[in-house]
Formats: C-alpha cells, structure tokens, sequence
C-alpha cells in the first residue's frame, strides 16, 4: 500500500506540471480520477522533429593489393576503385519553417553525400548541408520551406534555466525506428570531461537516449526546446540511462553562426584559466571557492588590451557565472569575432568589471591536445588568406613546442594543415572531423615554405 501511495504523489506532481503545459484539463478516469497526459504537447512538437537518412559512397580496398610486396609477386594488376554505398540514420530538430532550417549532430551528416529528411507527416525531402561544428557536434541543414507549416518550428527555451529533476522528454529515431517519445528528468546539468567533443556543457537526462536519437530533441513539459540530443554512455550497447544533450542555448548561437557564415567564427579572448581551489584561494587571499584563475595572458590579445592580469580570478564572463573551468570552456565556445562581452573579476579583495572587444582578427587558438593527444604541444588557429589558392584556408600551428608529441611527429610552426586523412581541413572544425576519420595514426597534409608534405602522426 505505501508503494501504491508513492506512485499516485508522483502521479499527481506530473498531473500538476502537465497542466500549464497543456492548457487543458487532464482526462478522466472511470471512477473520476484525474488522468495526466503529455499528448497534447506532444501533438504540438512532434511535427517539428524529424528523421534524418544520410547516403555515403565508401571506397571498398583490399589491405593485400596495397602491400607492394604481395603486388610484385603474384603480379597483380591495379586495383580498380571500387565503392559500396552505405546508409546511417539518426534526428533533427526543425528550428525555423520559414526558412527551412534544421539542427542535428554533425556527426550525423558528416561525410554524407546525399542528405534526406522525413517529416513527421511521412514526406520525404532532399536537404542541403549549411555549415557544421565538429567542436560541438552541431550542424544545420536546410529544406524546402515552403513544404513547411508555420507551426512546424520547435521554439527555444532558455536552457540555462534548468534545473536538476526538470522533467524532459526526448523525441528522435531511435535504430530506425521512427519517431518516438521518451520521458525523464534531468539528471545533472554542466556535464564535461566526457571526450566527446572539443567543447562540453552537456545535459545529462536519464530519458532513454539510444543510437538513431542523435540530433533529435530534448523539450520540457512546455515543449520548448531545451537541448539537442547527442551521446549516451552504453556500455551494454544500449541505454541505461544516461544520455546527454547540448544546451538550447549553445546550440542557438552555433546556428546562427553557421546560418551567418557557414562556420563558426570563435573569437580568442586571449586567456590562460584554471579552476579556482581551496590552495589557490588560499594564495590569492580571497574566501570564495567560485571562480577560474588567470594564469596566462597573451600578448596583444583582447584581454590584454582590457587590462586583466595574471592572478585575476574571473566570476563572471558575459551573463553567466562562472563556478569552474568549464563553465568557461562553456561560455568561450559561443564568443565570435565582432562580440564584446563584460567580464567581472577580483583583483587585491575588490570586484571590478571590463569590457573585452573581439576583434576580427583574434580567431580561436586551440591546444592541441583538445584535438589528438598526438598533437600535444601545438597551438593551432584558422588560418585565412595566404598568395596560394591551395592554402587560402586551412589550419595554421603558431606553435609548437620543442620536445612535444607534435614536434617529435614532425609538425613545426608555421605549418599549415589543409588536410587530414585526405579530407580537406578548411577549418579547426574540418580538421577535427578528418582526423576521426583515422584516429590511432592520422596522416596529416601540410604546407611548410612553398611545399606540400604529407606527415602521420604516430
């Protein structure tokens, strides 16, 4: 009987919660009991979630026909290329019908060379690729808007406030399935440190999240978009009930970014940060525990020019605080070039507040470790511009230190990456993307003095 009790308290909170959400009264029971529902919300965001099918044309090679060896002694003739046309499938979002723009995961659609959409109505449309962010797994593809109803658009909710045990629901294409609706709560929130992504602020939900969810939606009981779905930990191969999302608000920003330019254009602050401790504060002589130490500031850089130091401890960058280390990562990610954005900090016990400017030309550095533990030592950046055609984008490597895991592998300063295992790495985005193509030993082409080199990482 106490268990029965349990489950009608939880009932009648659902019931409660269901309600705003709705604006409809729950059904009936036979004996006048009141039944809670979520499908009239689901009715009204279900047409905004879509299934994904992507189309790949894969070269087919046998290892033995490229062993010069084998070759020589059974006299082979060339290998002709061959292909095998492959099939994935996985969700998005609908974010504006107007236009015709949908969110997803870009590893959904990576490498894909055709691109089809079915809607929740079971029409199927061809959809182009926008522009994709391997850094945060996001990518915006593009239909037909006039197949669209006005009402087909998800709306976005402010994720940043959600809060531990929000309920949620996540809708997607789980194995191909089709479209299907599970519920949860949220778990945790600012999640990072998974190796997922370059840049990490996941919400964790234990609704089911299984392979085919990916870029699929993550609503709250108003069937606002709060996060776009994106990995699970699985380690039977299934779920157990842990999933994570990207936030609404990250993914918004990257959309518009990639809508704006076809890239994201991160802007470089210029800092250095680690997350503030007991030993730190201890030094620094502040009490509070929130926080990140500046513990380097480049020269020229936009915070330079706003006069932080080394020894500042930032709290807050823009409208969020920041509590860690990742917050910051967290917040960095959604800074572009043209942004100005207020940072408040503590300098000798006192709170003071700047505005820093990003200018054009401060695009985003990245360690290279962020990218392949093989890279540890080197500092890269979008490069643009350049008297070559072939290297008019790419990835530049301001540096690289001496002794590193990158020096040892061949990489200098100066290097322009402009591809990686033979995917063209335009960008910090592409170049993520190329080296998953190969992960244990990526082979790298670079332009150094005039000249194309090909270097593997080992």
């Amino acid at each position: 009987m106490a268990m029965k009790r349990q489950s009608w308290v939880w009932v009648g909170v659902l019931m409660m919660l269901t309600i705003p959400a709705t604006g409809q009264l729950p059904a009936m029971l036979g004996d006048g009991e009141p039944m809670p529902s979520l499908a009239p919300m689901m009715e009204r965001v279900t047409p905004a979630v879509v299934n994904i099918a992507t189309f790949t044309n894969v070269e087919v090679r046998n290892p033995l026909f490229d062993d010069p060896f084998f070759r020589r002694f059974f006299d082979l003739p060339s290998q002709e290329q061959r292909y095998r046309r492959t099939r994935s499938a996985g969700s998005g979002v609908i974010v504006d019908a107007a236009k015709g723009y949908i969110l997803t995961n870009d590893h959904v659609v990576s490498r894909a060379d055709e691109i089809t959409v079915t809607l929740a109505d079971g029409r199927t449309l061809e959809a182009t690729l926008v522009g994709a962010d391997a850094q945060v797994d996001l990518a915006v593809l593009k239909i037909d808007a006039d197949e669209l109803a006005a009402e087909a658009a998800a709306r976005f909710a402010d994720s940043a406030s959600l809060r531990v045990g929000d309920f949620v629901v996540a809708i997607g294409n789980p194995f191909g399935l089709g479209q299907t609706v599970t519920s949860g709560i949220v778990s945790a929130i600012g999640r990072s440190g998974l190796g997922v992504e370059g840049y990490e602020d996941f919400i964790q939900t234990d609704a089911s999240i299984n392979p085919g969810n990916s870029g699929g939606a993550l609503v709250n009981l108003r069937g606002e978009l709060v996060g776009i779905n994106t990995a699970i930990i699985a380690p039977a191969g299934g779920n157990v009930g842990i999933g994570f999302a990207i936030p609404a608000n990250m993914a918004r920003a990257i959309m518009a970014e990639l809508i704006a330019h076809g890239e994201v254009r991160r802007g470089h602050l210029g800092l250095q940060i680690q997350g503030l401790n007991v030993e730190l504060a201890q030094a620094f002589g502040i009490d509070q525990r929130d926080g990140v130490v500046v513990t380097g500031v480049d020269v020229d850089s936009p915070a330079a020019a706003a006069g932080l130091e080394l020894g500042d401890v930032l709290v807050r960058l823009g409208e969020r605080p920041l509590r860690n280390a990742t917050d910051f990562r967290a917040r960095a990610a959604v800074i572009m070039v043209g942004d100005s954005v207020e940072i408040e900090y503590v300098r000798d016990g006192r709170r003071k507040v700047v505005r820093v400017d990003v200018p054009e030309d401060q695009f985003e550095k990245v360690a290279g470790q962020r990218l392949h533990p093989l890279l540890s030592g080197a500092l890269l950046q979008n490069h643009r511009g350049g008297t070559e055609r072939e290297v008019a984008a790419g990835v530049a490597l301001l540096e690289v230190t001496e002794g590193s895991r990158a020096w040892r592998n061949g990489l200098r300063a100066g290097d322009i990456v402009v591809s990686a295992n033979q995917r063209t790495s335009r960008n910090l985005s592409d170049l993520t993307q190329g080296i998953k193509l190969s992960p244990r030993s990526p082979v790298l082409r670079i332009w150094r003095e005039g000249q194309f080199y090909q270097v593997r990482l080992r």
